[in-house]
This record gives C-alpha cells, sequence and structure tokens, in this order.
C-alpha cells in the first residue's frame, strides 16, 4: 500500500510564509485591530480622559443613541448624502471611461481634466465651492443674469445638501473613471469585433460586453466609493458645520462633535461603532451580491 505524506504545517514553506506575514499582522493588529477592539470597549464607557476618568455603563451609550431624535436626523442625512452621491458617482464615470476609451480628439488631454479634482485637496475644494456658492458667489450672479433670484445655498437646509453632493460627485468622478478606464482596457477588443459582426449595436454590446466584463472592477469602485462618502467629513466641516438647522450634519462629522466639542467620547464610540457596523454590512452584501453572480 503507497504511503500517504501529508503536508506539514512545519514545514518549510509554511515557516517562511509565517515568517514574512508576521510584520504585517502585527502592525495590522496594532494599528487596525486594536483601535477597533479599543473603540469597541469605549461605547460601552462614560466619563473623561482628564478629569473623573472614564466608568462602565454598559449598553447606556446605545440606548441614547436609540432615544435621540438627533441621531435618527444624522443617519438620514448619511443615508441621504450617500445614496445621491454613490449612484451618480458611479453611472457618469462610467460613461465617460467608455467615451474616453475611444480614439476621440483631445482624448488624453480630456482624461487629465476629468482627473484632476481627485489630487485636489478635499479642504481646498471646499473652501472654492463655497465661495462659488456664496451669496454674492459666481453661481447666483450667473443665476441674477437670467433673471433668477438669488438662493442663500448653503444658508438653505433644502439646498445646502444638495451642494455638498455636488462636491462629493466631483470630487471622486476622476478616480472611478480612471479605474472604469483600466478595466475597460482588460476587455478583448474581439469581442467586440465578433459582436459587431453578428450585427449588434452599441447599446448591446455594452450591456452584454462591457458591463459584465466590468463586473469586477464594478464591486471594486461600489465598494470604495461607499466608504469614501460615509466616512465624508471635510467637506461638511469647512463648508457648512452640520448646518442649517442639523440638516448637513452627517456621521462622521457628529462624532466628530460628540468627541471633541462636547468631549463625551463612550457615546462618541458608540456612534462610531454604529457606523463601522453599516460600513461592514453594507461590504459584505456588495461582495456577497457579487460572489453569487459569480
Amino acid at each position: 500500500m503507497p504511503k500517504i505524506y501529508t503536508k506539514s504545517w512545519l514545514d518549510n514553506d509554511t515557516v517562511a510564509a509565517w515568517i514574512f506575514l508576521t510584520p504585517a499582522v502585527i502592525l495590522l493588529g496594532i494599528f487596525i485591530l486594536g483601535p477597533i477592539a479599543y473603540l469597541f470597549f469605549l461605547s460601552f464607557t462614560a466619563g473623561s480622559f482628564t478629569s473623573t476618568g472614564i466608568q462602565w455603563v454598559g449598553l447606556k451609550n446605545y440606548w441614547r443613541l436609540l432615544l435621540n431624535p438627533d441621531f435618527w436626523q444624522v443617519l438620514g442625512n448619511t443615508v441621504y448624502f450617500t445614496v445621491a452621491t454613490v449612484i451618480p458617482t458611479l453611472v457618469i464615470p462610467l460613461g465617460l471611461a467608455v467615451l474616453l476609451n475611444r480614439s476621440i480628439a483631445l482624448r488624453e488631454a480630456l482624461r487629465t481634466t476629468y482627473f484632476l479634482p481627485s489630487i485636489i485637496s478635499l479642504v481646498a475644494a471646499g473652501l472654492g465651492f463655497r465661495w462659488l456658492f456664496q451669496p454674492e458667489g459666481p453661481v447666483n450672479a450667473l443665476l441674477n443674469s437670467v433673471g433668477i433670484s438669488p438662493i442663500t445655498w448653503l444658508g438653505d437646509t433644502f439646498w445646502a445638501m444638495p451642494v455638498l453632493i455636488l462636491l462629493s460627485i466631483w470630487k471622486q468622478l476622476g478616480f472611478n473613471m480612471v479605474v472604469f478606464l483600466a478595466g475597460l482596457q482588460a476587455i478583448p477588443p474581439s469581442r467586440y469585433e465578433a459582436a459587431e459582426l453578428d450585427g449588434a449595436n452599441s447599446w448591446q454590446q455594452f450591456c452584454y460586453i462591457t458591463l459584465p466584463g466590468l463586473q469586477p472592477t464594478l464591486i471594486f469602485a461600489t465598494v470604495t466609493t461607499v466608504i469614501f462618502t460615509l466616512r465624508s467629513f471635510e467637506q461638511v466641516y469647512v463648508m457648512t458645520g452640520g448646518g442649517p438647522l442639523n440638516s448637513t450634519n452627517l456621521l462622521v462629522y457628529y462624532i466628530y462633535q460628540e468627541a471633541f466639542a462636547q468631549f463625551d467620547f463612550g457615546y462618541a464610540a458608540a456612534a462610531a461603532t454604529v457606523l463601522l457596523a453599516i460600513t461592514l454590512v453594507l461590504v459584505y452584501l456588495q461582495l456577497r451580491t457579487w460572489g453569487e453572480e459569480n
């Protein structure tokens, strides 16, 4: 009877792999898993680090979140902001990528122009948008020139959030366009040539060749865009400060206010834990959907 050899977990390859992985695992534990564990612990405490110290309060901070109408308003603002930002930030760059993947005039210049917002500081972009949409700014001047009354954009509970959404879309557009361009160039041109020979029009080629070929790229772009949008802070801090009347207060800015303005670290940690849970659930659902389709 032939002897069956089983691979030992102490063989040379395994030992070498662990030697190379250990520094990365240690850094991961120190800078990611450690802070997450401490955040979770902190969400069950109350008090200050400088005066009274911290006390264990159990689920009190989570109960306060459930009963606080401001938290639910902020959560609703975050959902509205995320949905209204993510969908255009995927659709518009996809269309631009399909267009700029073809041989058209000034293609390289257009690619560079659309990508430029991605390398601009979000604080600088926020200051620029605040200037554009101030009561005597260029946007109101343009509206006034065509007979439309000026709008107090950042001081209006209806218009302030769309301005933040517009800034976020503009800022993320170039990055996703480059991602989609890379995905498009990985699709073999022979598929399009065969589709043309079979009489498929441009829309049919997009639906049956481009979208299926871009599926991994779409998942990556969706996950990164959702994460980037959920952690939005700078535009709120620079442009509106969460106002007017809490209408633009997003979850990350709310956590910042509770932690570093109110010094309620336990409550802020509970809100941050909720944000982390929402992010993980959304990423899990997106990855699971992609896995089932493949």
